[in-house]
């Protein structure tokens, strides 16, 4: 059932087995693995509908260095679905040394290992819609040349895949399912303001919830599982301090902290010897319709010999913005960089003082360009704008064999890094937030080293040159600031209440019935984006739930052919 929460009597208590504060992919997923359980599920999301402005303007807070981090309301989005709305598709796991306490990697260690989310990560990987669980080119394309001819390393692995899910949108997909599972109720435009603890502070009373111009409500449960996102999770949490000054389970100062996105950048030049077909830095597809497209990255006994953070690196074309690069497509995405979203065009705005004379070479190049630039508007509307599966994202065709490197890359958990609450409040009386993300030396010297490997194994293997500035390295990295929408860590997992917020079953420590699912719990960030690994520690939280509430065990969920084809409708 999916309801309107402007519709309800004011100062109505709603029960449930279990809340869910937060319809994004990660409070989805654990309203999904609850759906056949037998307990009551209340979902609540903030958004009445897809794009609702007014909700999205509670994201707004401040932000320390604008030049480092994006305005708190970019790369969210408020609605069913979450930021799923607005999301790029790429998924791919956390490697087993993500999990692992590296002694190179100040505050790193999961309380749980890469073996507890492998049943998750495939269930995940089917509910992103992500085709198989196959993240290897050995096993997904076993009779496909490889990236690079004649490059085979044992350092420098060339046979990582990532995967692209459609991309799906949670709140479309999903809705159905939602509200014709009996035992659960979507309540959209409720915005939960505050978590009121139990007068000794060790369990969740009950939530205050508010709507925009409409009634506030309460909610009773037995667990609430707060899945807001890296953001807004430690937002909540901070504010509710009426019985624990420091805001709930912020006794020991943690909430908020360790806050972590991923460096990023596309930096150098590679240079491949032989013919452009030898080179496979497009996307390949897979027998089950998946785009997949290959990586490079450093080998886990490498990383642990060198001491180096995880990354990895695509092969890119040139910086779009310059036009020396004379390609027609390149610079007719710079000329309509005002026309594309700012989430996926904000990396086509570095030259925001812009010349006529910059203009123009752009405009020459898509006139010198025509059949190129043609081509490419042909195959992106018809295999992006109108598909269902959505083409990711711009290749080009690369006569020169001439590359850049995509790199994105691990940051070390800093306590410093942190997002608290600013001065400003919003128009439900919640105080905004203040994000102070901070990168150090190590993340960008980690990065550096990374490529130094790459380059020495091209030139060992003759397959490949590669250069870069290691005086510009910083400069090129963070000439976007943080990447994108990868709010981590705010409220980390561990095994000592001292250093974190959840337990390895993402409980809050000092609170016996309040859960974090999504990317606020990851200790570190490892090189990959976080959504599939968010699906697949939310579908664990569900199963745990299950467990610990009733007595029927619930299992990672799985979708048959039959939920399948529902889910597409």
């Amino acid at each position: 059932m999916i309801e309107d929460a402007h519709h309800l009597t004011p100062g109505s208590v709603l029960q449930a087995d279990v809340c869910i504060v937060g319809a994004g992919p990660a409070g989805v997923a654990v309203a999904l693995s609850l759906a056949d359980t037998g307990l009551s599920v209340l979902l609540l999301e903030a958004g009445r509908k897809p794009g609702d402005k007014a909700a999205q303007a509670l994201y707004e807070g401040e932000v320390a260095d604008e030049a480092l981090h994006s305005p708190a309301h970019r790369y969210r989005q408020r609605g069913l679905g979450g930021s799923s709305a607005i999301w790029g598709g790429r998924c791919m796991p956390y490697d087993p040394i993500d999990f692992e306490r590296r002694p190179w990697v100040p505050a790193s260690g999961w309380p749980i290992g890469y073996e507890d989310l492998l049943p998750h990560y495939v269930a995940a990987n089917a509910l992103a819609e992500a085709g198989r669980y196959a993240y290897d080119a050995r096993e997904a394309f076993p009779d496909s040349p490889p990236l690079i001819a004649g490059f085979a390393s044992e350092v420098v692995r060339s046979t990582g895949l990532e995967r692209f899910s459609c991309p799906t949108n949670f709140g479309l997909r999903y809705q159905r399912r939602l509200a014709l599972a009996r035992n659960v109720r979507v309540l959209q435009g409720a915005v939960c303001t505050g978590i009121r603890l139990a007068p000794e502070g060790g369990s969740v009373r009950t939530l205050d919830v508010a709507t925009l111009g409409g009634p506030r409500l309460q909610v009773s449960a037995r667990a609430t599982v707060l899945a807001l996102g890296g953001l807004e999770t430690p937002r909540l949490m901070l504010a509710s301090n009426d019985v624990v000054p420091q805001g709930v389970g912020n006794e020991h100062d943690v909430v908020g902290r360790y806050y972590m996105c991923h460096i990023a950048g596309n930096v150098g030049n590679l240079e491949v010897h032989g013919r452009p077909s030898d080179v496979r830095h497009g996307y390949e597809i897979a027998p089950d319709g998946v785009y997949c497209r290959r990586r490079l990255s450093i080998a886990a006994p490498r990383q642990r010999r060198e001491g180096l953070l995880n990354a990895v690196a695509r092969l890119h074309f040139p910086r779009i913005t310059d036009p020396s690069h004379r390609n027609g497509v390149l610079s007719g995405l710079f000329l309509a960089r005002h026309f594309i979203s700012y989430e996926y065009g904000k990396r086509l705005h570095d030259a925001p003082g812009a010349s006529p004379a910059l203009y123009l070479r752009h405009l020459l190049n898509v006139m010198a360009d025509p059949l190129d630039t043609a081509a490419f508007l042909t195959h992106w509307v018809r295999h992006r704008t109108l598909a269902q599966r959505k083409f990711p994202s711009v290749i080009l065709r690369n006569r020169l064999n001439r590359f850049s490197l995509e790199l994105q890359g691990e940051q070390v958990p800093q306590a410093a890094s942190r997002v608290r609450l600013g001065e400003g409040v919003d128009a439900l009386g919640m105080r905004r937030l203040h994000i102070d993300w901070r990168y150090c030396a190590q993340d960008i010297d980690s990065l550096a080293r990374t490529l130094d490997w790459i380059a020495a194994e091209m030139a060992r293997s003759g397959a490949a040159r590669l250069s870069y500035s290691r005086e510009t390295l910083e400069q090129d990295l963070l000439r976007y600031g943080a990447y994108g929408g990868h709010h981590i860590g705010t409220a980390r997992m561990g095994r000592d209440p001292r250093e974190s917020v959840v337990d390895r079953d993402c409980k809050v420590h000092s609170v016996d019935n309040l859960y974090v699912a999504g990317s606020a719990a990851f200790p570190t960030s490892s090189q990959a984006n976080p959504t599939l690994t968010i699906l697949a520690l939310s579908l664990r939280l569900g199963a745990h739930l299950a467990e610990r509430l009733s007595t029927r065990r619930a299992a990672p969920l799985e979708l048959s052919a039959a939920n399948a084809t529902e889910a597409s409708a």
